[in-house]
């Protein structure tokens, strides 16, 4: 469960803005809430991604804090969310309704953009002139599009870097070498009543299951398409 006195990630949700799509009271029934950051070093030191994946009765799924070495801030970023995703997705069934936690306005626009398309089945529609991608980032948004596309439903909302809670495992990854050891969990959200089923890898899973997360950054040339 979340720590006393700090707020899940459903609650983050909740009380921030989701750019291009409002916020329908059935908003916060989602199954899952991922946060993810992305840091950047302009000194040329490593920065980092972190992951913070919970249910919606406030239940860790996994955190993730990598270091990493993006060219700039916004292709950090991108790399974050393809990461957070892609851990996801190994835990979720494809069932699952999912909220986004990003303190990067023109990514949490650029989720919803494509939702609204998805939804609206019209490939020659997106809000304004459409998402304007960082360059090297390219590869990542196609994967981050792919996950996406492979979930019920995805929004994203836009928090303060200061709320978000993948923020210090993005910037201090060293200092959270720890958390990446952890062993993983299947956390399978029960639909009748809320309650949170907690499980762990079974059978061949067991045996594969490794802790360890590979950024997308490490493959750039074999993101999900």
């Amino acid at each position: 469960m979340a720590a006393h006195g700090r707020p899940t990630l459903r609650d983050l949700f909740d009380d921030s803005p989701t750019p291009h799509i409002a916020h329908p009271p059935r908003t916060h029934h989602r199954h899952f809430y991922v946060a993810t950051d992305g840091s950047y070093r302009r000194n040329g030191g490593d920065g980092g991604l972190g992951v913070v994946i919970e249910t919606r009765g406030g239940t860790r799924v996994a955190r993730v804090s990598l270091p990493d070495v993006p060219p700039n801030n916004n292709v950090a970023e991108y790399r974050a969310l393809h990461l957070g995703l892609d851990v996801l997705a190994a835990r979720a069934p494809k069932h699952a309704r999912v909220g986004v936690l990003v303190d990067h306005d023109d990514l949490a626009a650029a989720i919803n953009g494509e939702v609204l398309v998805d939804a609206s089945g019209d490939t020659g529609w997106r809000p304004g002139d459409g998402p304007r991608i960082p360059a090297g980032s390219e590869s990542h948004w196609r994967g981050i599009r792919a996950r996406i596309a492979g979930f019920a439903e995805l929004r994203a909302a836009r928090i303060d870097s200061r709320d978000n809670p993948a923020h210090p495992l993005a910037n201090a990854p060293e200092a959270y070498a720890h958390v990446n050891r952890s062993a993983d969990r299947c956390i399978l959200p029960d639909p009748t009543d809320g309650v949170d089923n907690v499980t762990g890898p079974t059978g061949a899973d067991a045996e594969s299951a490794d802790p360890q997360f590979p950024p997308p950054s490490r493959f750039e040339g074999r993101a999900s398409d």
